[in-house]
């Protein structure tokens, strides 16, 4: 083992649904993958490739925590999301076989400074600092695939204050989950840990300071936090 100069940091991980943890290496996120969350941003529907944006693991907000408002924002918005975990790794990994390489699913909150992120878009620069930000990826426990399959369809739903914002269903996915997996396997390898925000619904929207956010999807689990 090597004699670090400074204390290793934390392993981030998520909690698995009847015991155990599992070890977070990476977090990509694809960006405008629901139709109507593209039209409500301003842009085409259509089928284009997949783009992916990138958080630190250690943005993850785990058990139920309490999410603080984040610094250098007036306009933090909401993205409801399915979370797939990556159990086994790969480069070039065809569509037809990327389920193999799910561990499991959770559901997550994709929190946007929305208010950096559209500037940074419109000076052409980028807008890491919109989404990569401490604690900007509140997600619940992770759910087997063994367990509970593969979803391709199921609602996906996030009630603010207990009033309903965002509702859909996983089968209005633009890409889904094996093709993402097939497709950001040709832009790197993946490896064991690496977890995949899938991309959220329309009815995006600002939370403020005490607000309650309560996501659930069908039959893969729950996400809760409350904005501090």
């Amino acid at each position: 083992m090597p004699e670090y100069v400074i204390t290793p940091p934390p392993q981030a991980a998520l909690a698995v649904a009847g015991g155990g943890a599992f070890p977070v290496r990476r977090i990509f996120c694809v960006g405008r993958n629901y139709a109507a969350h593209a039209r409500e941003m301003g842009a085409d529907p259509d089928r284009e490739p997949p783009f992916f944006f990138s958080k630190p693991a250690d943005a993850l907000l785990t058990r139920e925590a309490d999410m603080p408002y984040p610094p250098m924002t007036e306009d933090l918005h909401h993205e409801m999301e399915l979370v797939a975990a990556i159990g086994t790794g790969g480069a070039d990994i065809p569509e037809s076989r990327a389920l193999d390489h799910v561990w499991g699913y959770a559901a997550g909150l994709d929190m946007t400074r929305r208010d950096l992120q559209g500037q940074a878009k419109k000076e052409g620069k980028p807008w890491e600092m919109g989404k990569g930000f401490d604690a900007s990826a509140p997600t619940g426990e992770l759910a087997p695939a063994a367990r509970i399959g593969h979803p391709a369809k199921g609602a996906i739903e996030l009630r603010v204050n207990g009033a309903v914002r965002q509702k859909s269903d996983l089968s209005q996915l633009i890409w889904s989950v094996a093709e993402t997996i097939a497709y950001l396997s040709r832009l790197v390898r993946l490896a064991p840990g690496d977890l995949i925000f899938t991309g959220t619904p329309e009815g995006v929207a600002a939370v403020r300071r005490g607000d309650l956010l309560e996501g659930q999807i069908e039959a893969v689990g729950s996400v809760r936090t409350r904005i501090v």
